[in-house]
């Protein structure tokens, strides 16, 4: 909102109106809702709305327009192009797990409507256990700037936010396949690989509005090498269903409610094993269900606004092992059983005050997390309860003061102190300066700094599990003497635009983390069977800097590029050597060409340079580059065409190189149709 208008609303209306529309008198009303529709409305840069552009802290945005435009299917392939984002495997699992800022997956904390979703291995989100047919955005929050949401969130937030459903009556019916070419496990590049499916209907009248969707991928997998029995695709079955009921009144007091129901069936082919004289190939079969229950609510008090959500979510996993040998199966073995139950609950009073926005909260949660083996449990028997859970709770409060010193100006000072059940207190300040350099009608200047601290107790995996890998030779102890890591985080940078479309931003990031978390790869043991036993420890001192630069150009107003590139450094500070798995270099290239009002292409490429796979042996995974081809066709008002290429070079790793961590998925085309009403 440059020039006048901005400076209008910061010191008239916008702390009010960022509580709802309706309570922005007049003029500011009407131009704030104008410019909604240039400028996306973000929540999870200070817990309260705010235009994308307006926000103290730096946020990025997913939208529904850029979901469709890549035709993404799961939260994973919606932040593929994410700048400075690494998407990894989640080790063991059929799904893929983020990275950003030299961190790890288990300081990113991952949100639906601001509460947390389920940790597929007791620690971190599996992106791909998210389908994306009710979603309308997705907000990237990067450091510990965003500390408001409490432990795991030291390297940042991961927010999706859904659609609310509108009145009238509408539908929308997805459907698309695709074949891995002769990676398909059939051995013909012609048969279809994956079929995918989506479907949602929502409407209202008055004050109800309500939706129900679903939405169900099946993947037969693909197979790099059809002479190898292990298969690097493994064989998908995924389904999501979700129904929400909403009533809203006039003046925006709302009450929510949603029920998502999640399976998933995957089935796995891992490396062949030698008994003795005898060759064995085990398959891995794992079925995982989520059921997830939100209550939501927002109410105005006079000018002050009262807000609430609760969280139930049940995940469980169910994951068997089988050898093949001589076309029979042999006895199941690796018998697991996995349930994380999640309870959480937020309270949130904003109250604007002169200059001022001041916020007040409460969050509560609790887990509690249970694994057998072959039926006898892989915790600490000290530790568990009768039924075989250990469980932990934790107590947080949060306070933020958004003070507007001047038209141009705010300064965000935020504390969080939380109370765990094991572990004690512990406080989290911040403080954020937003700044409007200049602002006219044709060009913007704005500067962002943030200062915070993070925290995060280790969770209950790392201290208590003990993952029994030996038929891979391998096991995972559990660490219980762990400490809480910390961090203190700076983030500045500077963001310019222009009233044509341009932008340029530049961010430089700064991580000093005390006591991170990771498994010892160095120092092992060997038990009696020759097993490797390994177990998690503290680095005392680690640190991650970089820089992150972004440029939007639109070129002969029918094509836009973007460019992003992040450059990040890690290093433990006590042996100085680097850390693993962080890659100093990501970018990412879009270019997106509306050829016709109804036909246009898109091209995203995503480069990764090489990272150090192992200290002791001093290997990299070497670089990649990628390139996915998009084509969206508006056949009728009602109905369009989209196909794909992904991975055009078909750019995969070197499966028979250990520590070759560069893509996985092959070359894979898809053509499919969306038909709305």
């Amino acid at each position: 909102m440059p020039g006048l208008i901005r400076k209008k609303a910061m010191l008239q209306g916008i702390l009010v109106g960022a509580m709802g529309v309706s309570a922005c008198p007049g003029l500011i009303a009407e131009e704030r809702v104008k410019d909604i529709n240039l400028d996306p409305v973000v929540v999870t840069a200070s817990r309260t709305e705010r235009l994308q552009s307006e926000a103290p802290v730096r946020t990025e945005v997913i939208s529904r327009t850029e979901i469709d435009k890549t035709h993404a299917r799961s939260l994973k392939e919606a932040l593929a192009n994410v700048p400075g984002l690494q998407l990894r495997p989640v080790h063991g699992k059929s799904g893929y797990e983020a990275v950003m800022q030299g961190m790890t997956s288990d300081q990113l904390l991952v949100l639906i409507n601001g509460m947390p979703m389920a940790a597929s291995t007791g620690s971190t989100a599996d992106l791909s256990q998210l389908a994306l047919v009710d979603v309308e955005r997705i907000e990237v929050v990067k450091g510990a700037a965003s500390a408001q949401y409490g432990s795991s969130a030291m390297s940042g937030v991961i927010n999706v936010i859904t659609r609310q459903p509108q009145n009238g009556l509408r539908g929308s019916l997805t459907y698309d396949l695709g074949s891995y070419g002769s990676q398909n496990t059939s051995g013909k590049s012609s048969d279809i690989a994956q079929n995918h499916i989506n479907a949602a209907v929502e409407g209202g009248h008055g004050e109800w509005s309500g939706r129900l969707s679903g939405d169900v991928l099946d993947s037969k997998g693909f197979d790099a090498d059809a002479d190898n029995w292990t298969r690097p695709g493994d064989e998908i079955n995924r389904k999501q269903a979700e129904g929400q009921l909403r009533w809203q009144s006039a003046d925006g007091n709302y009450i929510d409610g949603t029920v998502q129901h999640y399976t998933e069936e995957d089935k796995q082919w891992l490396a062949r094993e030698t008994l003795g004289s005898t060759v064995l190939y085990p398959n891995k079969y794992e079925d995982i269900s989520r059921n997830r229950l939100t209550l939501s609510s927002g109410w105005q008090l006079g000018s002050a606004r009262l807000s609430g959500k609760l969280l139930a979510e049940d995940y469980a996993s169910d994951s068997v092992k089988q050898n093949i040998r001589d076309g029979l199966r042999l006895d199941l073995y690796d018998d697991r059983d996995m349930e994380l139950n999640t309870r959480f609950l937020s309270l949130q009073l904003d109250l604007p005050a002169a200059r001022h926005a001041l916020q007040f909260g409460f969050d509560a949660r609790y887990e509690e997390l249970k694994q057998f083996k072959d039926g006898v449990s892989e915790l600490n028997p000290d530790v568990i309860d009768g039924d075989g859970f250990v469980s932990r709770r934790n107590y947080e409060i949060f306070l933020q003061d958004d003070y507007f010193f001047n038209a141009s100006g705010e300064l965000v000072f935020g504390l969080r102190v939380q109370h765990d059940s094991d572990f004690g207190g512990y406080a989290s300040p911040k403080i954020s300066l937003r700044y409007d350099v200049f602002s006219n009608a044709n060009y913007e200047a704005v500067v962002r700094t943030s200062i915070g601290t993070g925290y995060r107790v280790p969770n209950l995996k790392e201290r208590y599990f003990t993952f029994d890998h030996s038929s891979m030779y391998y096991l995972v102890m559990g660490n219980e003497e762990l400490d809480p890591e910390s961090s203190r985080s700076v983030q500045a940078g500077v963001d310019l635009s222009s009233a044509g479309g341009s932008s340029v931003s530049i961010n430089v990031f700064y991580n000093d983390i005390d006591d991170l978390i990771q498994t010892d790869e160095d120092n092992y043991a060997t038990d009696a069977e020759g097993n490797s036993v390994y177990t998690y420890k503290n680095i005392d001192n680690a640190f991650t800097y970089g820089v992150e630069t972004a440029i939007s150009q639109p070129l002969f107003n029918s094509i836009k590029l973007n460019l992003a590139h992040t450059y990040t450094y890690a290093e433990d500070k006590d042996t100085g050597n680097r850390l693993t798995r962080r890659p100093e270099h990501i970018a990412r290239l879009g270019i997106d060409w509306q050829a016709t009002a109804a036909l246009g292409f898109s091209a995203r490429v995503r480069y990764q340079s090489k990272e150090l796979s192992d200290t002791e042996d001093n290997t990299w995974s070497p670089a990649w580059t990628t390139l996915d081809l998009k084509l969206n066709y508006h056949a009728t008002q009602s109905a369009d065409v989209f196909a794909g290429v992904d991975n055009v070079t078909s750019r995969q790793r070197d499966f028979e190189r250990e520590g070759d961590f560069g893509p996985v998925s092959g070359r894979f085309i898809y053509l499919g149709t969306t038909w709305k009403y």
